[in-house]
């Protein structure tokens, strides 16, 4: 038996152009400023720098044919309005309103660290140790195996077999063993280790030996589990030592780093300084803010194109060969100034979407205390400025501001509300500094547990369950009682 059904679906399709704009408006400055290399490399007609005598702006409301034309959609070089673009009017620069960015950054350079990746420098070292050639080819295996954190995870028995069956490399555990202790001299102290522990010892015997290294090398190899554990009283027990000495053990053990890859600021990848797409100033207590001129460079549409089509416009026989040239010019030409119209409306976008957040959380912006932000989710600034929900995330997830309290990504401005003990509506925000302090100023002898945290906060007018204090704890990177205990 056959069924017919009438199914309705009301959807939405955006054009190329509004992609585009979607895909610019997320960008950060630096990522925006190669992204504009890219496209003044791609598309002879658009120029950088400005051009005085031009200062009208005859297509910023101009519809423009799709640049990405289908060949059937092809319009024939005769239909084409040559004075459309030979106007004298062209639009040198689409800057936005002088108070909308700063002269100050616009020709600030910024420093990229370019440094060499966590495994090639190990590689470097190897260099410096006498091997030979079957030794050397185990110990870069070896360095192949080492995780970002510093560590090799695999047993020796699996990375024997692993050799022989990837790089055919025959060898023995013995060798490889011997070629780990060649690694585990590498800096910094401590890679290479198959687990915490050995991860510790390696970073102790590589210290200057005292009273206190010795001590603190005996618990991390033989008291392992009940230094993890915070067994103290154990521990002062197993040893037979004064507090103090037990103490100043702990802290040297304290020192140490768990993960000897992570501190290495090459990891694989290039890192790049944070370039603040905007700033926020106190001047004469009122809030200032600027968008990073960066932002707003000054573009223009190539003169040499216009002439290309006056010539064309001038000439009475017009081959075949001239009409596709002029097909090929009207294409950049629609380009560079969708491109130079995406800019000014990126610009806007960013400056509306930052203006309404900075007076939606202006306490804050004033003093920089982190209880005054207010609770705040993207339907709110979305609501205020009149445009979409996934408008304002795209700004707000990949962009700083650089404030007088420092430089902060946008999106942790916002935040659900939660009720007080008075029914008003707080910032989780609020709530997880709060719980952050009252933590910072407990007993660290006797730290306090979630379900007391909670009490805690209860009393100070923030009816919070244990689990969510917990949840908070995590986000926050803070961890359990047991593991905040100090000596």
């Amino acid at each position: 038996m056959l069924k017919q059904f009438l199914n309705l679906k009301l959807s939405q399709k955006l054009s190329p152009q509004q992609i585009q704009l979607m895909k610019l408006i997320q960008l950060p400055t630096q990522a925006f400023e190669q992204r504009l290399l890219e496209e003044m490399n791609e598309n002879p007609a658009l120029e950088a720098g400005k051009e005085e005598e031009y200062e009208a702006d005859e297509f910023a409301n101009e519809e423009y044919d799709d640049y990405d034309d289908a060949e059937s959609d092809r319009i024939e070089a005769d239909d084409i309005n040559i004075d459309e673009y030979l106007s004298d009017d062209d639009t040198p620069d689409y800057k936005t309103q002088a108070n909308n960015y700063s002269d100050d950054d616009q020709e600030r350079e910024t420093p990229f660290a370019s440094p060499v990746s966590f495994h090639q420098d190990l590689i470097n070292q190897l260099n410096t140790f006498i091997l030979n050639d079957e030794e050397r080819e185990i110990a870069e295996f070896l360095v192949g195996s080492i995780d970002d954190m510093g560590y090799i995870r695999r047993s020796i028995p699996d990375i024997v077999d692993d050799m022989a069956f990837t790089q055919g490399i025959y060898t023995d555990e013995a060798t490889v063993e011997k070629m780990l202790h060649v690694i585990h001299e590498l800096e910094p102290s401590g890679v290479g280790a198959r687990d915490l522990q050995e991860c510790l010892l390696l970073q102790l015997k590589h210290r200057t030996p005292t009273e206190y290294v010795e001590l603190a090398i005996d618990i991390i190899e033989n008291q392992f589990d009940a230094f993890t554990k915070k067994h103290y009283d154990k521990l002062l027990q197993k040893y037979n030592v004064s507090n103090e000495q037990l103490k100043k053990a702990v802290h040297e053990i304290e020192r140490l780093n768990p993960k000897p890859g992570g501190a290495f600021t090459g990891n694989n990848k290039v890192t790049e300084n944070v370039v603040p797409d905007f700033a926020i100033r106190i001047v004469d207590g009122e809030l200032e803010l600027t968008l990073n001129g960066r932002n707003a460079p000054s573009l223009h549409v190539s003169k040499d194109y216009q002439e290309m089509m006056q010539t064309y416009k001038d000439s009475r026989d017009k081959s075949t060969a001239q009409k596709d040239a002029v097909q090929f010019i009207k294409q950049k030409l629609d380009s560079a100034k969708w491109f130079i119209d995406a800019i000014r409306q990126r610009q806007e976008t960013l400056y509306v979407t930052m203006n309404a957040i900075m007076h939606y959380q202006e306490e804050y912006f004033l003093d920089g205390d982190e209880t005054k932000l207010k609770p705040m989710i993207l339907k709110d600034i979305a609501d205020m400025v009149g445009l979409d929900i996934s408008t304002i995330s795209r700004v707000a997830n990949s962009k700083y501001v650089e404030t007088p309290y420092g430089t902060k990504l946008i999106k942790e401005f916002f935040s659900e509300a939660m009720k007080n003990d008075q029914g008003e509506d707080v910032s989780t925000l609020e709530i997880k500094k709060i719980l952050q302090n009252t933590i910072e100023e407990e007993d660290k002898k006797k730290p306090l547990p979630d379900d007391q945290l909670a009490e805690i906060l209860k009393e100070k007018g923030y009816p919070i369950a244990r689990r969510t204090i917990a949840k908070y704890r995590e986000q926050l990177d803070i961890p359990v009682a047991r593991m905040r205990k100090k000596m």
